[in-house]
């Protein structure tokens, strides 16, 4: 696991400073603290920072092929090397290391752009030929590994794994992106492939770039896309049975290093199951690391106890407190580290659980991508249900029926679930598209548009985030209800927050972070399960729960999801509420002209008060703040 960077001249050969490489190269030294490699010629520089975890004597980047023609520089892991190295020797490479790394010069010199199509693994990479005079950046399927590009006026290509590097490329024009803040209060985060500069650019997951000296900026060209087919006429206990075997299999294959390896254990169902299917496969104990809260409502511990103990692991649990003394500067970091706004309150425990497992692991397996694979999150349930309403009623009555009863219905945050039917309301008044990215928004669209003064408005010119899901969903290939919004996570909220959040936070640590669950062969094959394997009778993730009943406590499998996240309502009206008021009616935030102050007030006078939870908002708005403050320092504040 390492960081990458460079600089490509499209228009000449010019020569880059060896300071100006290092520099930029540096500024993620958090992702490589073991070496630094740098390697300059005429047009072209290229950067590394290295984490050794394989072949730790000789895997050095960046990496040449036996003349030196071709190089490359390389962030992730090809978790089939071993089973391409004779493949590529029989076609007369000669391999001078144990990497995987060296794979990848071979690879292109022998198949091209269509490399990418032999590799399983998390990646993101950048190789020159200087034969060719081409350039070529690859970005795993699943969008594990980030790579952030710009191409600069003088004609200036450069990259890195984290935006810091373009940024800080003299002369990038930091000019903000007006539909990136729109998608930011929407979602949380920056949309591929925008970001939140004009600039710069994130290269979509399964996607690759091919530049070439001399011509224009290409567009990214799609390499693999995943379909719901749901046509598999597997008996569930077949595919219980099959099931099991491809996690064996994903698993297995990420448990090759030569560090200390791990994993995350939260105490739901699917970090549980990495963990068991680990110890299946192990002859030492698991080390485990788990992160709770002095909260009960927020707190899983007990439950990753129930299966570190079935499974005899070497466990470790950090305490997260209700009044934690750290969370301010911890939130400046983390702006400084993200590059961009980031409003998933779960990167603190994020960021705190992978900063207890780089004290005993250098390599931790997580179980992220369970949920959007299998079905598993409550959402999922209610859109379905939802759907079965729109499909009773044509469109042309549902908007003026609901849309009134959305309208008039109070906002009763404070009052039981079953009474607060406003959002419902409102979500049966829209197409399925927009109804979903109702239920994802951090804020809705009303809340969207009093929060922002009439000159956002008027740079948005009409834009609105939902687009972004309108996009990937017209591309979608399916009409099933559940594979659409699948589909949709699978482009937004997978890439855009989970895995930027665990790839930042990681990396913080300089820990690698591998993601059995987000193998692209087994997302593949559940694509091919008919609906029913996912959400039966009610219940998210059926067929993997049922797969599991044999390794792991009822209580883990079959308790109400309660994801990974903080107290963040009583922090905001709490140890933070000094911090809200001065941060987000301070000059900071309504000198970018973005804002309506009165609304802001009144949020947090009615959040302060009870009277509605604003929290997810607020923290949006806070962590803007914060990236204002912190987003374009060359050096990361003090923690």
């Amino acid at each position: 696991m390492c960081g990458i960077s460079g600089i490509f001249d499209l228009t000449g050969t010019r020569d880059y400073p060896r300071d100006l490489l290092q520099r930029i190269n540096d500024i993620q030294s958090h992702r490589g603290p073991d070496e630094a490699g740098l390697h300059l010629e005429p047009g072209v520089a290229l950067g590394h920072r290295r984490l050794s975890i394989i072949d730790i004597a000789t895997g050095q980047q960046p990496l040449f092929n036996e003349d030196g023609a071709v190089a490359v520089v390389f962030n992730g892991e090809i978790y089939n090397f071993q089973e391409l190295v004779p493949e590529l020797q029989a076609l007369g490479h000669i391999f001078h290391t144990r990497s995987d790394t060296e794979v990848i010069v071979h690879a292109w010199e022998a198949w091209g752009e269509a490399c990418v199509q032999r590799f399983r693994g998390m990646f993101a990479f950048a190789v020159w030929d200087r034969r060719q005079q081409t350039l070529f950046l690859a970005r795993d399927r699943m969008g594990v590994k980030p790579l952030h590009y710009a191409l600069l006026a003088d004609g200036s290509f450069v990259f890195g794994s984290e935006l810091k590097v373009v940024t800080a490329f003299p002369g990038f024009p930091r000019d903000f992106d007006p539909l990136a803040v729109e998608e930011y209060f929407a979602l949380g985060y920056v949309a591929e492939p925008r970001s939140i500069y004009r600039a710069a650019r994130k290269l979509m997951p399964g996607h690759s770039l091919l530049l070439r000296r001399g011509h224009a900026l290409p567009e990214p060209r799609e390499y693999w896309d995943v379909r719901f087919t749901g046509d598999s006429r597997l008996e569930a206990s077949e595919a219980i049975t099959q099931l099991r075997e491809r996690i064996d299999e994903a698993v297995k294959l990420r448990l090759i290093a030569e560090v200390p390896l791990g994993a995350f254990l939260s105490g739901g169902v699917d970090s549980s199951a990495v963990v068991a299917t680990m110890a299946g496969l192990a002859n030492t104990p698991v080390r485990t690391c788990a992160i709770g809260f002095d909260d009960p409502d927020f707190n899983e511990s007990a439950f990753a106890a129930q299966v570190a103990e079935r499974y005899h692991t070497d466990h470790h649990l950090d305490v997260i407190s209700g009044d934690e003394s750290g969370t301010d500067a911890l939130m400046d970091y983390l702006a400084w580290l993200y590059d961009e706004p980031y409003a998933d309150s779960s990167a603190l425990p994020t960021y705190r659980v992978c900063q207890l497992a780089r004290r005993h692991v250098t390599v931790a397996l997580s179980g992220d991508g369970g949920d959007e694979s299998f079905g598993g999150y409550r959402r999922y349930r209610m859109h379905l249900a939802e759907e079965r309403t729109r499909g009773a009623l044509p469109l042309m009555l549902r908007r003026p029926l609901f849309g009134s009863l959305g309208r008039l219905y109070p906002k009763a945050d404070w009052a039981p679930r079953i009474l607060r039917a406003k959002t419902t309301f409102q979500a049966l008044a829209l197409d399925s598209v927009e109804a979903y990215f109702h239920s994802m928004s951090i804020a809705r669209d009303d809340e969207r548009a009093a929060m922002y003064s009439n000159e956002l408005t008027n740079a948005l010119a009409g834009y609105n985030a939902v687009e972004v899901f309108r996009l990937h969903a017209g591309r979608a290939g399916t009409d099933d209800p559940l594979a659409l919004i699948q589909y949709i996570d699978y482009k937004t909220w997978l890439t855009g927050d989970i895995n930027t959040k665990v790839d930042r936070a990681s990396m913080a640590h300089a820990l690698e972070v591998r993601e059995p669950l987000m193998d692209h062969r087994l997302v593949e094959w559940v694509a091919t399960l008919p609906t029913d394997f996912k959400i039966q009778d009610g219940e998210g993730k059926w067929l993997f729960k049922k797969a599991f009943e044999p390794s792991l406590p009822n209580d883990v499998l079959y308790r109400p999801k309660m994801g990974f996240s903080v107290p963040l309502a009583r922090w905001l009206r709490g140890p933070l509420n000094a911090r809200l008021r001065s941060a987000l009616l301070g000059p900071r935030m309504l000198d970018t002209g973005y804002f309506d102050r009165d609304r802001l007030t009144t949020m947090i006078s009615q959040h302060e008060s009870g009277q509605r939870d604003f929290s997810a908002p607020l923290w949006s708005l806070l962590m803007f703040d914060a990236f204002l403050k912190n987003g374009g320092l060359a050096e990361a504040p003090k923690l």
